[in-house]
Order: C-alpha cells, then sequence, then structure tokens
C-alpha cells in the first residue's frame, strides 16, 4: 500500500484541489459512460415466444404497459449497496425512462408493495394495473443496502417480502411479463424461470438505470452481460460453481432429471431430488440474436512441458504465445450486436487434480447480421501451468481439451497433448 501511495504522489500531494472537484450535474460523458456500463452489465437469462415472437425487445407499438415493482422507481436502490459518492438525485428511474420514453400517458405505474412487506389493497392494485395493459414489467428484488455487500447474508435466496406472491399474481392475468431482477447475488427462483417468458438479471446498474433499462428493453441496447457466477436452481445446491474437480463417481450420461430407482443410479455423485445442473452455467448469456460457433482450430497438436516449464520460470519468456486456437464465430441473427468469445482449458492426467474447465481467455467482439469473424487466443505458458505436489508451478505432461465457446457448459471441444 505505501508503494502504491509513493507511486501516486501521495505523500508530496497530500490534499485534494477542492476548486479543481466538480459541482453541479453530472458531465454529459459522464452519464454516457454510466449508461453503456449498465447496459453491457445485464445479463438476458430468459426470453421466450409472446404472440409468436420473442417477448423481448418489447414492440415499440404496444399501447399501455404496467410498471410494477417496488424497485421501479426507488432512485436510492440504484446506487446498490457502495454507493461512494453517489447521489439519489443523479439518478434516472426505470419509471422516468419509460415515461420519457412512450409517455406518462401509456404507462400504468403501481408499486405493489414495499421491498420486504405488501399489503392485499397494494397487490391487488398492481394486478390491476397488470390487467389493464399490454404488456407487464416487473421491477423486483432486493434491498441493496440491507441484504448484499458485506454483514448481508441471507438464509433464503428468493424474492424477500411478499414479492413472490405479487409475481405469481401479476403472472396470473395472462399478460406478457418481463422480469427485471434487481439483485447483488443470484436468487433462487425456480418458479419465475418456469412461469415468466423474459427475465433480465440487471444487479443495482448505477445512476443510469433507467435509461440503459429501456434501451435494452427496447432493443435500442442488445444485451451482452455474462455470468460471473453460477446461478444455483435452490440453495441447497450451494457452493455451486463450474471449475470444480471431476468426481470419483460421475454420474456420466445418467438421467438426474428423476429420483435414483436403484443402487447403480443412486451410488453417482447426484442429488436425488433435483438434477445436479445449475439453472445458468457459468458464462451464460442471451442475447436479441444468435451467434453460430464453428468447431475450434489449434496451431500444434502436441507441446513439451518441459519446454513450458523452462519458459514459465524465465521471465523473459513466461508471456511468449506457444498456441494459438481460433474459431469462427457467426451472427445468424437479425440484430447487430456483441458476443462475448470465451476460450476454456482442461489439463487431464496431471499428478494433482485440476478443474474439469477452466476459463482462460474472453474476448468480446461486434457482429452485424450475417458477419463472420474468425476470433483467435494466444496461450501462453501460465495457460497450462499447475501448482504440483510439491507446491511448485510446472507444467507437466498431460492430456487437455480446448473449448471456444459461450458459456462453460457449452462447446464442442479439441484435444491436444503435452508430452515430456
Amino acid at each position: 500500500m505505501l508503494r502504491v501511495k509513493f507511486a501516486l504522489g501521495l505523500f508530496e500531494r497530500p490534499y485534494t484541489d477542492e476548486k479543481a472537484a466538480k459541482h453541479g450535474a453530472l458531465p454529459k460523458e459522464s452519464q454516457d459512460l454510466a449508461r453503456t456500463a449498465a447496459e453491457r452489465s445485464f445479463v438476458l437469462l430468459k426470453n421466450e415466444l409472446a404472440n409468436s415472437r420473442p417477448l423481448l425487445p418489447l414492440e415499440g407499438d404496444l399501447k399501455t404497459y404496467a410498471l410494477v415493482g417496488p424497485l421501479a422507481d426507488d432512485a436510492g436502490q440504484m446506487l446498490g449497496s457502495w454507493a461512494a459518492r453517489g447521489q439519489a438525485s443523479d439518478v434516472v428511474t426505470l419509471r422516468n425512462a419509460l415515461v420519457d420514453r412512450v409517455g406518462a400517458d401509456r404507462v400504468r405505474f403501481e408499486k405493489g408493495g414495499e421491498i420486504q412487506k405488501a399489503t392485499g389493497e397494494q397487490i391487488a392494485a398492481a394486478v390491476a394495473a397488470a390487467r389493464s395493459a399490454d404488456v407487464v414489467i416487473l421491477a423486483l428484488g432486493e434491498d441493496a443496502p440491507e441484504m448484499t455487500a458485506e454483514a448481508a447474508s441471507r438464509a433464503h435466496l428468493d424474492l424477500p417480502g411478499s414479492q413472490q406472491e405479487l409475481l405469481e399474481q401479476v403472472a396470473a392475468t395472462g399478460k406478457p411479463v418481463v422480469l427485471v431482477l434487481f439483485s447483488g447475488r443470484p436468487l433462487t427462483l425456480p418458479w419465475a424461470f418456469e412461469h415468466v417468458p423474459a427475465v433480465l438479471a440487471v444487479w443495482f446498474p448505477g445512476v443510469q438505470a433507467g435509461p440503459a433499462l429501456v434501451r435494452t428493453l427496447f432493443g435500442d441496447a442488445v444485451p451482452s452481460g455474462r455470468l460471473v457466477v453460477t446461478w444455483p436452481r435452490w440453495v441447497g445446491q450451494i457452493p455451486v460453481y463450474y471449475n470444480a474437480l471431476n468426481t470419483g463417481r460421475p454420474a456420466g450420461n445418467g438421467d438426474l432429471s428423476r429420483p435414483p430407482s436403484e443402487g447403480t443410479e443412486k451410488f453417482v455423485s447426484r442429488y436425488v431430488d433435483e438434477t445436479n445442473a445449475p439453472q445458468f452455467p457459468f458464462g451464460y448469456g442471451l442475447s436479441y440474436t444468435e451467434f453460430l460457433y464453428a468447431k475450434p482450430e489449434a496451431n500444434a497438436k502436441s507441446l513439451s512441458a518441459k519446454s513450458l516449464s523452462a519458459m514459465l520460470r524465465s521471465r523473459a519468456d513466461d508471456s511468449k504465445e506457444v498456441l494459438s486456437v481460433s474459431a469462427n464465430v457467426t451472427n445468424a441473427g437479425k440484430f447487430a450486436a456483441e458476443e462475448v468469445v470465451q476460450l476454456y482449458v482442461r489439463l487431464r492426467g496431471t499428478s494433482v487434480a485440476e478443474p474439469v474447465r477452466a476459463l482462460k481467455g474472453f474476448k468480446r467482439v461486434a457482429l452485424a447480421p450475417g458477419e463472420t469473424r474468425r476470433v483467435t487466443f494466444s496461450l501462453t505458458p501460465e495457460s497450462f501451468a499447475l501448482w504440483d505436489s510439491k507446491n511448485e508451478r510446472n507444467v507437466e505432461p498431460c492430456k487437455v481439451n480446448l473449448w471456444v465457446s459461450p458459456d462453460s457448459s457449452r462447446g464442442e471441444s479439441i484435444e491436444l497433448e503435452i508430452s515430456d
């Protein structure tokens, strides 16, 4: 910490120049950056058909919109649990931005209760608003300062208060529902993911929450965020993570969708009352378009463990490219969009257990409709390194699987060998 302070010149200039501080409204460039950051953080988790087309993006000719939920117009919540110098007065909420977009006469807003409590009358008013609209936007989730960040552990990761009741009653109207989920963590919402056609995880997106959300809901911005954690189905699956070690009793191709009927089905690594798979895997995220991945290709089929270990120990060589892996990615849909292309590696046959997949790189690429781009990753000795049984950083002879894929659960792998 002292070295950083010296490098920043804090000992020579320990005091802030108050005259240089910016006051008043946020500069436009800051607002634009905040909006872009928010848009790129949104993760589209589900987007099923409604009236024979995906519900999102919303059609522009809808006459009325029901905006429901305690987080639809709460500026302070948008700043999250670590607001620092963020000011609620700078926040544009979802309600403000939606009214600006379509006009106040087309928006039916009902709070539906507070985050942790609601009356029957509040829920009834929200349901009535939903019935009178062409589409419902539900803004539900956690209380940022009370339920997220430090000293905010939760034993139950469902919707707080009466929000689940609100969700189910609004969905029962039969109107198309978009669930906009504000939270600091994945929430276990099996009912929502089964019954709600569109779900967008937006975390706590900051001062430009409203404009970023409205642009995304109407297709001006296409979702490109990806999950940085694995999303569980139930609390009982936690801890759940993609880069686990291989089990000694893998389930293989066994049917985990039903309880085991006999011993060979039971005595594998599995739950007896739920599938092993998470709700959504690490790296997951949908788009308004479709991306197709070709099988990856590498510029070599074998590498030398001795050579890679020597390069790893040499500061001059440890960042050199030793392998290039490429794959063609095609935008097969109708929207120009960005895709986060991910590279995963698995080492098999090493002296210590290694993860079934490990993220080694990712690239964000912009593709026009119909465009194909070859995405290439450069791998260094560090990409194949492990801490061996002697607690030394080395590369060992092993088999290697490589994936260029949209998330940690999909993609076609290729294999190469690291020999002595």
